[in-house]
């Protein structure tokens, strides 16, 4: 005859018995890792790591020749740019790549051209800012209280700085116009 008791696992959804299923797998884990921790020897068939810290009793193997230890590599050089319009746009890219701030190499390019000739120390005399007593600087033609409203972190805390100059505008153009890209005039 059958056992007439009600299982608590006879209506079971398929979601319920698999997280039962998986709180069984972890306690059953957590069990077996137990005895493993308990155990100080090294299982059958595993080698201890060359450089790695020695078991008790035993001693430390040396690293294997010509690799690092544990296997991290040195971090990559950093990138070196050239102190040029190139070298400076492809720099302030990689800011803003960190930051998140969009921007492309031709369009930098092109409002650098338009603003500046691409000369860093270029400064605009004779518009409104400039009648206001904030003149326009630098690649972009930013000016003052626009750079230190946008200006970005890892880069000096100078308008004049080509890098600084150009990642500031291009931070305004996004917050103002979506991006760098967007804009084909003055700003």
């Amino acid at each position: 005859m059958p056992d007439s008791r009600p299982s608590p696992f006879r209506h079971l959804s398929l979601r319920n018995g698999a997280v039962l299923a998986a709180a069984i797998g972890i306690i059953a884990i957590g069990s077996s890792a137990g005895v493993a921790v308990a155990d100080d020897g090294v299982p059958s068939g595993i080698a201890p790591v060359a450089g790695a810290p020695a078991l008790p009793g035993l001693p430390p193997l040396p690293p294997l020749p010509g690799l690092p230890l544990m296997g991290i590599l040195p971090p990559p050089p950093p990138p070196v740019y050239e102190n040029n319009l190139d070298g400076w746009i492809r720099q302030s890219l990689d800011i803003m790549r960190v930051h998140n701030i969009p921007g492309s190499y031709d369009s930098i390019h092109r409002n650098v051209m338009r603003e500046s000739g691409g000369n860093p120390h270029a400064i605009n005399t004779w518009d409104s800012n400039a009648a206001k007593g904030t003149p326009s600087k630098g690649l972009l033609q930013v000016i003052d209280p626009t750079f230190n409203a946008y200006h970005v972190d890892g880069t000096p805390f100078d308008i004049w700085d080509p890098v600084a100059n150009i990642t500031a505008a291009c931070n305004y153009a996004a917050h103002r116009y979506g991006s760098i890209d967007n804009v084909n005039g003055p700003y």
